[in-house]
């Protein structure tokens, strides 16, 4: 039985001598990076969990399509399974929303597969153009707050000032921490998932290397202390970019560890804009056979060019919450975002950086609708 649940209203290449490093397929693209706003592109999501391990009464918890924008509208979702209910659910304190099933002890194989359509699009902002925007105060204060791993004042308060140093206006601080988590930061292909985003902790040590949800994060905090609205968007890569960065999509029949985290800021001048440095710093460190550390490098450039103020709709957005709790937990543990299926039952919580133990699947299919 298939239960409905609701309907919710994207530089030419460089020298010849950088062309070794490119794959075949880049090198017909010659490293373009430039998304424009475009047509829509509908897709089917599917996530399936089998859970490996039965213990007692079991609970699971997914991400749904929660951002409904000018470049994503969630369109519904639906659940098969042998829960013995299943509903949509919020945390109270961030808003985040998500699939919640629960099964009795004597459920011995508890199964559930949660399905949803959305449609998406490539962002871009008109930097030749401002005006004059309104947002609802309460959320512009939201997304000044510090959370449990984005503190604002000291260290990060510290960095925030002396990467804008040199700038007056909101859009050049913007460009500079910009800049700056580029030039400072790196990606580091061994961090587990897309990482914590305990961004005190990096700026202390002065280990910078991390993953998406950790880069990204940084760029958040440091925006959030100098009083600009930033927010991280938890999302999924749904497909292959159309520009050829093997780096920048995902495998639509297998989008197991295809979570990216991406980041928003918002501008008097412009409204939400869209910012992605940890791809620009994923592209440097994973597109070519070599860790390319220059960013004007022509692999790099169209990608940190492109990623301030863009990005490509082959990626859904699920939530922009921080510090989120999961609603019948058996632990009131926040986690610093949900991004991934999670589950628990009487031995605890699962893994949810394990999905081979865990034992779910992510696929997507692009539709028409």
């Amino acid at each position: 039985m298939t239960h409905r649940l609701n309907r919710r209203s994207l530089l030419q290449a460089g020298a010849a001598a950088a062309l070794p490093l490119l794959p075949p397929q880049a090198r017909a693209q010659e490293r373009r990076f430039q998304p424009e706003i475009g047509t829509w592109r509908s897709f089917e999501l599917t996530t399936t969990v089998n859970v490996a391990e039965v213990k007692g009464a079991t609970q699971l918890w997914l991400p749904v399509p929660d951002v409904a924008t000018d470049w994503q509208q969630p369109l519904d979702n639906a659940w098969t399974g042998n829960a013995d209910s299943a509903r949509l659910v919020s945390d109270p304190k961030s808003g985040v929303r998500m699939l919640h099933a629960e099964f009795s002890a004597s459920q011995t194989a508890p199964m559930l597969t949660l399905t949803s359509r959305l449609r998406t699009r490539n962002r871009a902002v008109d930097w030749s153009h401002s005006g004059k925007f309104n947002e609802d105060p309460a959320l512009l204060r939201a997304n000044l707050r510090p959370t449990e791993l984005l503190p604002l004042d000291g260290i990060v308060l510290k960095t925030a000032k002396a990467a804008t140093k040199d700038a007056s206006t909101e859009l050049a601080k913007v460009q500079a921490i910009y800049d700056w988590v580029i030039a400072n930061a790196y990606r580091e292909p061994k961090t587990r998932g897309c990482g914590t985003g305990d961004i005190k902790a990096m700026l202390e040590t002065g280990n910078l290397g991390g993953k998406c949800a950790d880069l990204n994060a940084v760029f958040v905090g440091l925006c959030r202390s100098l009083g600009i609205p930033a927010r991280d968007v938890y999302g999924l890569r749904l497909a292959p970019s159309t520009f050829a960065y093997k780096e920048l999509g995902g495998n639509p029949t297998n989008l197991k560890g295809a979570q990216h985290c991406r980041a928003e800021v918002y501008l008097k001048t412009h409204g939400w804009v869209a910012m992605d440095p940890a791809d620009v710093l994923k592209v440097a460190r994973q597109e070519s056979s070599e860790w390319i550390k220059d960013p004007a490098h022509p692999v790099v450039a169209p990608v940190k060019k492109s990623l301030f103020g863009r990005w490509e709709g082959n990626w859904v957005a699920w939530n922009t919450g921080h510090d989120v709790t999961l609603p019948s937990s058996a632990s009131k543990r926040a986690m610093g975002f949900l991004m991934y299926p999670n589950g628990e039952n009487v031995s605890g919580r699962f893994d949810e950086l394990a999905p081979d133990s865990f034992r779910y699947t992510i696929s997507a299919r692009e539709i028409t609708a």
